[in-house]
């Protein structure tokens, strides 16, 4: 009789590495292999739901296109293997050699949301204390940078407020700029679960899955949202919606912001939106008479040549009448990838470590006391931001690029001056899990990375939950954890002392944890890895051990903020223009976003999945208005071009109502979307405004070039 060999069976639990919900997934094991995954019917964010990326969340794991070794291109401009030792070699040599020909702020990276914190302040660190870099940016910049900058200044200091919960308790639910059903499946779930029977109002010029299943939909004109807020405002003051008692104690700035709302009255404000004086009047009634108002945004508002003064426009509304610092309310920006948190507080880029300031001395003597550094290696200045490094390439001041985990080629607004801009380099390196996205195309040397799975270290999600991610598979071939290229490159360039103390994720996590007590952020009461995996993930701020890790932590409920004086700030300013209006030539609005839940930023990862690949359309598509459509002759599924001052693409026509006569829509995900856009950014978050720019859209007969 054979003996048959019994197979061991785990089960390991991890928060998912797709977007910013931050649900978790089991990951079954047989033998130490992964082979199977589930939502984790246990976790306090999903509940047993998963969005179609969470089921397919392994396909990286599994995929045989990996990268899997280093790569260097040769005379002959082919990227071909190399070990790590000659690529960890070259990296130094080729980067000493500029910061040494043109002076150390010559050479600049460019990070990501999508790894974790550990590995973020290791990549701050690396760079900017110990190879002397000044200027690094993420991709972070792409997405939340407007709503990072709205917070700090209305507030004094980045802190989304909310809970989860409170999409349960509210009975007033605005979402402004944010697809919910398409871009956070699980979110809306928990509005599905609300017992309220909230009024739902959703403020977006194309009627997206999230406005069909809405109570009222309000399509404004692109990019009027802010004279729409502040129409909201004046009405709200006018019909005595303001309360009084909790902005006296805790906000200033309002009789000023009375006397600019003033010149937005609701006649006004329906001119420039295209919205009736009594659709205005219904929105700013509803949350003048809504009990637990919670205002939610997203890309639609972060994306904007305009977009910190719209995010604040919001706030102001919440604080005005008083819902902040209670169930159900709140000024409630959705974050975008895994762990743009993360980023927002440790990747050393638009702030030094916990939201501290490069410029202030005292905030750089704790950071080197803590760290065990001499305060001297610390910059005094943030560093240029990611379109800033950009400019900095075609003005000859950046000669050398880092691009970790992210696919800029595709995703960086107007797409191919950027291309062009990456050939100007003296020395492009990119880290990333596959060797054949469009920006490895430009690389001189390339680095393999582990993915989702194939390390440890901890993801923070848009509530401010800092949750777990573990190793479960080995990553293929000779690729690392960033984790550990970062350790490497360390020792190569000579700095690794400097480092001593991070020699695992966990230690690294526990450096965080000390960085963050006595901030607005501190979670210096979680001892380890282990308290989080027991707790389902804790949320911020937890500054002692052994409070209820299960808590749900709801920030101001107290009425204090986090400037000096406790106060929050109303601010605002007059609403700007469009910065490429549409014409004769260009009679079309270009929108972007997503378009579907199966489709991932640039599909690096989703693409790969062939149960995500038929959930969406192979090829690119551009949603046009039946009035449109037939002013053009261009039917369903007609091949179209669509055309703007910087290139023109070729795609198919979805003819649909969604959109308004006078708007096409375009997903981001496609990597033609981007040679379309226009490269304006707001002032203050310096974020690339993707949503609106001037097109023209005509019939093809066959596909051209």
């Amino acid at each position: 009789m054979i003996a048959l060999k019994k197979q061991v069976v785990q089960t390991a639990s991890l928060v998912c590495g797709y977007c910013s919900t931050g649900c978790s997934l089991n990951v079954e094991l047989r033998d130490g292999e992964p082979v199977g995954i589930s939502p984790n019917a246990d976790y306090s964010v999903n509940r047993g739901s998963a969005c179609p990326k969470g089921w397919e969340a392994m396909t990286p794991m599994q995929a045989t296109d990996r990268a899997t070794s280093p790569l260097v291109r040769d005379k002959r401009g082919k990227l071909v293997p190399v070990e790590w030792d000659e690529a960890l070699r070259t990296f130094t040599e080729k980067f000493k050699a500029i910061q040494a020909a043109h002076g150390a702020e010559s050479v600049a990276f460019l990070g990501t949301g999508q790894i974790t914190s550990e590995e973020l302040a290791f990549l701050g660190g690396l760079t900017k204390f110990g190879m002397g870099m000044v200027h690094g940016d993420g991709n972070t910049r792409q997405c939340m940078a407007t709503a990072v900058t709205a917070y700090k200044q209305s507030f004094g200091f980045d802190a989304p407020p909310y809970t989860y919960r409170d999409f349960e308790e509210s009975d007033v639910i605005v979402l402004i700029g944010s697809n919910l059903c398409i871009a956070h499946p699980i979110m809306w779930e928990r509005i599905c679960r609300n017992e309220n029977a909230p009024a739902i109002m959703v403020i977006d010029p194309r009627k997206t899955e999230t406005a069909m299943a809405a109570t009222h939909h309000f399509p404004l004109r692109p990019k009027s949202d802010l004279v729409l807020l502040y129409a909201v405002a004046n009405h709200l003051v006018t019909t005595g919606r303001v309360d009084r008692a909790f902005v006296d104690a805790n906000v200033s700035g309002f009789d000023e912001f009375e006397r600019h709302v003033e010149q937005f009255p609701p006649e006004l404000a329906a001119e420039s939106t295209g919205l009736s004086v009594e659709q205005i009047h219904l929105l700013a009634d509803t949350i003048g008479n809504g009990k637990r108002v919670s205002l939610w945004w997203t890309m639609g508002v972060n994306q904007s040549h305009e977009g910190t003064r719209v995010a604040q426009a919001i706030i102001n509304i919440a604080l005005m009448t008083g819902n902040i610092g209670r169930p159900g309310t709140g000024a409630n920006s959705i974050t975008g990838q895994c762990n743009a948190m993360g980023s927002r507080l440790f990747s050393n880029t638009s702030s030094l470590y916990g939201g501290r300031s490069f410029a202030d001395p005292d905030d750089r003597a704790e950071v080197a006391r803590l760290l065990d550094i001499d305060d001297a290696r610390i910059p005094t200045e943030t560093g240029m931001a990611y379109d800033q490094i950009v400019e900095g390439i075609l003005e000859g001041k950046i000669k050398g690029l880092w691009i970790i985990a992210t696919n800029s080629a595709h995703s960086w607004i107007n797409q191919l001056d950027f291309k062009d801009v990456l050939d100007r380099l003296d020395y492009l390196v990119v880290q990333d899990l596959y060797a054949d996205t469009e920006t490895a195309a430009h690389a001189d040397l390339f680095f393999p990375a582990a993915g989702w799975g194939e390390k440890d270290g901890t993801f923070i999600n848009s509530e401010r939950r800092i949750g777990l991610v573990k190793k479960v598979h080995r990553a293929p071939g000779d690729a690392l954890a960033d984790f550990h290229i970062f350790q490497a490159i360390a020792h190569y360039w000579g700095c690794e002392d400097m480092f001593a103390r991070w020699t695992s994720p966990e230690d690294v996590f526990k450096l965080l944890a000390q960085l963050s007590r006595g901030r607005p952020c501190d979670f210096s009461g979680i001892v380890d890895y282990q308290q989080l995996d027991r707790a389902g993930g804790i949320q911020w701020p937890y500054p002692e051990a052994g409070a209820d890790d299960a808590a749900e932590r709801r920030l101001f409920e107290d009425g204090r903020f986090f400037h000096s004086d406790g106060r929050a700030r109303l601010l605002f300013e007059t609403p700007r223009s469009v910065p490429e209006p549409e014409n004769s030539r260009y009679p079309f609005v270009l929108l972007t976003g997503r378009g579907s839940s199966s489709q991932w930023h640039t599909q690096t990862r989703t693409k790969r999945s062939p149960v995500l690949r038929v959930l969406y359309p192979k090829t690119g598509y551009a949603e046009i208005n039946p009035i449109d459509a037939r002013a053009r002759n261009i039917g369903p599924n007609d091949r179209i071009i669509v055309s703007s001052r910087r290139g023109k693409i070729q795609v198919r026509a979805f003819v649909t109502h969604t959109v308004q006569p006078g708007q096409v829509f375009i997903p981001m995900h496609y990597n033609v979307t981007n040679q379309l856009t226009f490269p304006a950014f707001d002032p203050y978050s310096r974020q690339p405004a993707y949503k609106a720019c001037a097109v023209d859209v005509r019939r093809l007969e066959s596909w051209e070039g």
